[in-house]
């Protein structure tokens, strides 16, 4: 099968460069460039002449996010399985990546969110840059962080991911460098050179890989206002046992002092779903005890759940009002978190009881994932 134009492929010796090629839609990924990515790894994994894998966005983003817009409407034309069918070809794609055997070295120039970060995260090599931009801003529209996002969340430090996951806080490259989901921070004026340099190296070793990175790679300064640096805070509060908590510890901060930081943090828990926030708690908790294969299969659980729209519409809801009519004003029912019932959550995370639905299942694969840490 031919490359589509929506991924290009470039060939350098023993190297595969992977270009996310949908720059209007800041490379959103379509179901036709998930195929084509599956595709491409499996070959590439089997191929002994292909040592290395570099992934970078064509533009000025390496991928904003799965083309949710897209799957609302495909899902409104035909049914929920169609989007079913998106969720599982992209998530397979996740475990591939964390499984792999080959490294995996990620370019993040520019808008790394939600399906951009499944494509990158779960691989050895995440590099951040100046104009990086990493969210998972789920709740918002009314999902909850997908692509095993309970898994690479629930590793950061302090309660960073719960932070990250429930507010759909940005994070700049310094700040991902120095949470751990960038492995390296590259400055921009050097991505170019980095890249020619892994090229010609024409490595699959893990370690000579690191080190060509680690020469072109800067420790840049935090902020004076980085997030990162209420660590602190965000431990205190976002390690409460439930969303209710995590407001009132928040609203003791601000009583205390009251500044941007704070009032955007309130703000943002109390503008998402409802369902959206309790159902990503649970799940980033939950993904903490879990390998990355369970937690894809307890998210796609959710994600059909969320689609089949039974319990809550407010995926339908969001994207509505975020993504389509863009009035930024979406109604989201329930309302509140205390209309949001312990047992109303628990169905987002069992089986599905219907006809022709299956658990996802993964390939069976040897190698343990390679997501790491990797803190200032």
């Amino acid at each position: 099968m031919a490359p589509t134009n929506q991924v290009l492929v470039k060939e350098n010796l023993n190297v595969r460069i992977i270009i996310l090629n949908r720059p209007k839609q800041l490379n959103a990924l379509s179901l036709e460039m998930v195929s084509r990515l599956l595709e491409l790894f499996h070959a590439y994994e089997e191929d002994p002449s292909v040592k290395l894998i570099i992934m970078k966005g064509e533009g000025r983003a390496f991928c904003a996010g799965g083309d949710v817009a897209g799957v609302v409407n495909d899902i409104n034309k035909a049914n929920w399985k169609v989007g079913a069918h998106f969720f599982s070809k992209e998530f397979t794609l996740n475990y591939l990546m964390a499984t792999y055997t080959k490294p995996q070295v990620s370019l993040l120039r520019g808008i790394v969110m939600g399906g951009g970060a499944g494509a990158s995260m779960h691989g050895r090599f995440r590099v951040a840059t100046d104009n990086s931009v990493f969210a998972m801003p789920e709740t918002a529209l009314g999902l909850f962080p997908d692509v095993g996002a309970s898994y690479y969340l629930s590793r950061l430090p302090g309660f960073f991911g719960e932070y990250v996951g429930l507010t759909g806080a940005r994070l700049d490259g310094a700040e991902m460098l120095a949470c751990g989901l960038a492995t390296h921070f590259v400055p921009l004026e050097k991505l170019s050179l980095l890249e020619d340099a892994l090229c010609k190296a024409n490595t699959g070793d893990p370690n000579t890989i690191s080190k060509i990175i680690s020469e072109f790679s800067s420790t840049p300064k935090l902020k004076e206002k980085s997030q990162y640096f209420r660590l602190k805070t965000i431990e205190g509060c976002f390690s409460q046992r439930t969303i209710e908590d995590i407001i009132s510890a928040l609203e003791k901060e601000a009583a205390k002092n009251m500044d941007e930081w704070i009032s955007w943090t309130i703000e943002s828990l109390k503008k998402a779903s409802p369902t959206s926030l309790k159902i990503s708690l649970r799940s980033i908790r939950e993904g903490r005890l879990q390998g990355v294969g369970q937690c894809l299969i307890r998210e796609y659980r959710m994600v059909c759940t969320v689609m089949q729209g039974q319990f809550s519409r407010d995926f339908f809801e969001g994207c509505r009002a975020l993504l389509l009519d863009k009035d930024k004003n979406p109604k989201w029912e329930p309302s509140k978190l205390e209309f949001v019932s312990d047992s109303m959550v628990e169905r987002y995370f069992q089986a599905l009881d219907i006809k022709e639905w299956e658990d996802l299942k993964l390939p069976a694969r040897s190698n343990l994932p390679s997501y790491a840490i990797s803190k200032l």
